[in-house]
């Protein structure tokens, strides 16, 4: 057999699936539970869900102090991001929609920070088609590509500075992205991108939003020797939006942070080949890196192996990590490859103009 770097890019791809899928049927003859792919999907969201409320019992209750719960619950919220990513590639209760959709809503309704997971199925199968490229929204609205500043950190917090904060490049970044759709689908994908955070984002954003600028003001207008003067309504509602922070608001603006700061990291933009996987992502879990790691599920560690084997449930790829490494680190995908933030997510250098 020819080693791969005697291979071309499509043989070095096939090379990867290939250990990577055998690993896996590996897995599940040694423990044949792992082919009750259904029973898992459903379990996992069960505990998840259970850990989450668990935790915001015990903290409503006077049990757990807000320093504890919120970072508990996102560890928790975590778990459903990688279900939600599963279940856009239909790999739980496929030939059971009535199921298949009940854990959609549960994965949003754990996670509501980002569009619906109806929406985000058309553009995670579209980032997997143009990786790396400007048409690539899912990725590129959480800041792939953008210069280091105060305006990529704040679209890294929160998905809708995409479109406060640079308005023409989220229009021209949609426009592309609708130009790739099949022409009889660009008004339901239009539609779709228009209403796919409504109406529990919205809700969710419009909850964070009142507590930070209640709590905000409230701390800085006093400096300035003036009084906030609120609303009677507001000040009843603020002991149950404070609530909400702590168990729904706060884990997830933790859990997403540190998804999207790793996630817009470990994929490359804008001078490779889509159809190159070799060079769509890196394996990005250095040391310092593990507090973002433990809010998003070790997503730097695993989700490179997902670009090669699509229909592997997470927790699969998780247990053949270090044989997937092993073989990806041969045919070129690169690991820890910190300078992709000197070089804004570039595979190359960036040529001085």
């Amino acid at each position: 057999m020819s080693s791969s770097s005697d291979m071309t890019s499509q043989q070095r791809i096939a090379k990867v699936r290939t250990v990577v899928m055998q690993a896996g049927e590996d897995l599940r003859a040694r423990y044949p539970i792992l082919k009750h792919q259904n029973f898992i999907g459903a379990s996992i969201l069960a505990f998840a869900w259970s850990g989450m409320i668990i935790s915001a019992l015990a903290f409503y209750y006077g049990y757990l102090t807000a320093w504890i719960t919120i970072p508990l619950i996102a560890i928790f919220a975590s778990l459903t991001h990688e279900l939600e990513h599963d279940l856009i590639h239909y790999m739980y209760f496929k030939k059971m929609p009535w199921a298949h959709q009940l854990m959609l809503a549960l994965v949003w309704l754990a996670r509501p920070n980002t569009i619906s997971p109806w929406a985000r199925r058309r553009l995670h199968l579209h980032h997997h088609k143009y990786s790396g490229t400007e048409s690539d929204l899912e990725e590129r609205g959480i800041s792939n590509g953008m210069p280091w500043g105060i305006r990529r950190i704040l679209v890294i917090s929160d998905q809708l500075m995409s479109v406060y904060l640079q308005p023409f490049q989220m229009f021209k970044m949609i426009h592309l992205f609708l130009e790739k759709q099949p022409e009889k689908e660009r008004k339901i994908a239009q539609i779709s991108q228009l209403l796919g955070f409504l109406p529990l984002s919205i809700a969710y954003y419009g909850l964070c939003y009142l507590f930070a600028v209640f709590h905000i003001s409230n701390a800085i207008v006093p400096m300035f020797g003036y009084e906030m003067l609120w609303s009677q309504g507001i000040i009843e509602a603020m002991p149950w939006v404070n609530l909400m922070a702590v168990i729904w608001v706060l884990p997830n603006f933790i859990r997403s942070f540190s998804l999207q700061f790793v996630s817009s990291n470990m994929h490359y933009y804008g001078d490779i080949d889509p159809r190159d996987v070799i060079k769509q992502t890196q394996v990005l879990n250095p040391w310092w890196m593990m507090p973002f790691q433990l809010f998003c599920f070790n997503f730097g560690a695993t989700h490179a192996i997902h670009h090669f084997v699509v229909k592997e449930p997470f927790y699969i790829r998780h247990m053949t990590a270090k044989t997937a490494h092993k073989v990806m680190k041969e045919v070129g995908v690169r690991f820890n490859d910190i300078g992709t933030f000197r070089r804004l997510n570039r595979w190359n250098e960036i040529k001085a103009k």
